[in-house]
């Protein structure tokens, strides 16, 4: 795992400018008038249209169920996801054989898992949940194990000369030292449950922003799609960013380094 020692300010500007690049393309784009507004609308009507979904409160409860069904999702996967990581670590065993089936995984579509989803548990938020965990244990489970594997050895093999028990060692050495690579994974696993959530809406239903896609894809109102991408887009932004500076935080030498 490589280190990104990239200041913390760039981080957030540039994401900030590469969003302005993308918006000033689109707006001279659709002032050629080249492409059909039923194919690609005009960026001042869609942010009209996000504007008024959002003062009227249109827009918040599904924002709220979205980031509800990922967040829970992302927890239930971190639940199972670290003993797992732990034990695969840890044991030549577990590792032989449980890692080929963790990779094959994710050669399974969320679209294919879903229906089964709906047979087992039936419709509502739970199937959502459980999607989103699925698809966010693997990297979970892979960025905790690399943590784990990268700690140096010999300072494990040093702890233990000097007594220390397993548990002592995972509780004060092995976590701690593994910290930046599990909060990697659930960085990333965070802002995959977000895709989870929209596609369980929109196979199982619900009422978050993957329903509102749709009911607008089915009523053919572009507007109303792009609108809705845009808040998918930068809720995802927001929570990549927001685990960043967990991250930044959480390594003292990192931020005490930055900040001078």
């Amino acid at each position: 795992m490589t280190k990104d020692n990239s200041p913390l300010g760039l981080r957030i500007v540039a994401p900030v400018v590469a969003a302005s690049l993308v918006l000033l393309v689109w707006f001279a784009v659709a002032a050629a008038h080249s492409i059909p507004t039923t194919l690609l609308p005009d960026p001042g009507d869609v942010l009209q249209r996000l504007g008024r979904d959002l003062t009227s409160g249109r827009l918040w409860l599904p924002l709220w169920v979205t980031t509800l069904e990922a967040l829970a999702g992302c927890a239930l996967s971190a639940l199972t996801a670290m003993p797992i990581a732990y034990l695969i670590a840890h044991s030549k065993l577990a590792d032989a054989a449980l890692s080929p089936y963790l990779a094959a995984s994710q050669a399974i579509p969320a679209v294919a898992v879903a229906p089964l989803m709906v047979i087992w548990v039936g419709y509502g938020m739970l199937p959502v949940v459980l999607l989103c965990s699925v698809m966010v244990f693997f990297p979970m489970v892979l960025s905790t194990v690399l943590g784990l594997r990268s700690i140096d050895k010999e300072l494990l093999d040093a702890a233990r000369v000097d007594g220390a028990t397993a548990w002592q060692l995972a509780c004060w050495m092995e976590w701690p030292l593994a910290l930046p690579a599990t909060l990697t994974g659930l960085r990333n696993g965070f802002t995959l449950s977000i895709t989870g959530a929209v596609v369980g809406e929109l196979v199982m239903g619900g009422s978050g922003l993957g329903q509102r896609l749709a009911v607008q894809s089915q009523s053919v109102d572009t507007i109303g799609l792009f609108s809705t991408l845009i808040v998918l887009s930068v809720l995802a932004v927001t929570i990549f960013l927001s685990m960043r500076l967990v991250e930044w935080l959480a390594n003292p030498f990192a931020s005490r380094r930055r900040l001078k």
